[in-house]
């Protein structure tokens, strides 16, 4: 398997805390019954099988404006479940929508449950930070990975750029690097309106 890639801000003095969501490779459809023309867009989707807020893409939704994401070239919306076969889409206000039909596309969670993680970022010239389960990785729910690196760590970070990759361990001793990408490490910033 070709690791995911996915670069990793850090901030010194900050505290990072980097939530991850971690898909199996195969992707499974469900048929959408119904768009709901509510604020926040709501769409009945029968057995659905999501796990809570995941990551989701819709295929085939008829006069659907902006709804339909290529899962190739795309990323993926926040889906939020509200019920066994309700899902909600925060980010989209479908009261005047006529959409219907598609389907709802989606990884399902990596089962993390007895298995192993590894996280090392690496600087030019330092030595590595290594992250694992307990000091620095948390589980926070099915196929959900926290890191989290205090301020002190990031605070004693003097490079610019970087790597980083998470390796699983799975319970039959199994390693595989799920994800890797690039560290930029700056100085932050943002923007506020008054």
């Amino acid at each position: 398997m070709t690791p995911a890639r996915l670069d990793l801000p850090i901030i010194p003095g900050a505290t990072l805390q980097q939530p991850l969501l971690l898909m199996q490779p195969t992707y499974t459809y469900k048929t959408i019954t119904a768009i709901q023309t509510t604020a926040p867009l709501k769409m009945t989707v029968p057995g659905h099988g999501l796990p809570g807020e995941w990551m989701t893409w819709a295929e085939g939704i008829q006069q659907g404006q902006g709804l339909n994401l290529d899962k190739a070239t795309t990323v993926g919306r926040m889906t939020r479940v509200v019920d066994a076969d309700t899902v909600e889409f925060n980010d989209i206000n479908g009261q005047q929508l006529k959409a219907s039909g598609g389907v709802l596309v989606y990884q399902l969670p990596v089962d993390l449950t007895g298995m192993g993680a590894r996280v090392e970022i690496r600087g030019e010239g330092a030595p590595p930070i290594v992250l694992t389960l307990g000091d620095g990785l948390t589980v926070t729910g099915l196929g959900q990975l926290l890191i989290v690196l205090t301020t002190e760590q990031t605070a004693a970070i003097t490079w610019t750029r970087g790597e980083w990759d998470l390796d699983l361990t799975y319970t039959d001793g199994r390693v595989e690097r799920w994800l890797r990408g690039e560290v930029v490490v700056s100085s932050g910033g943002g923007c506020c309106h008054g």
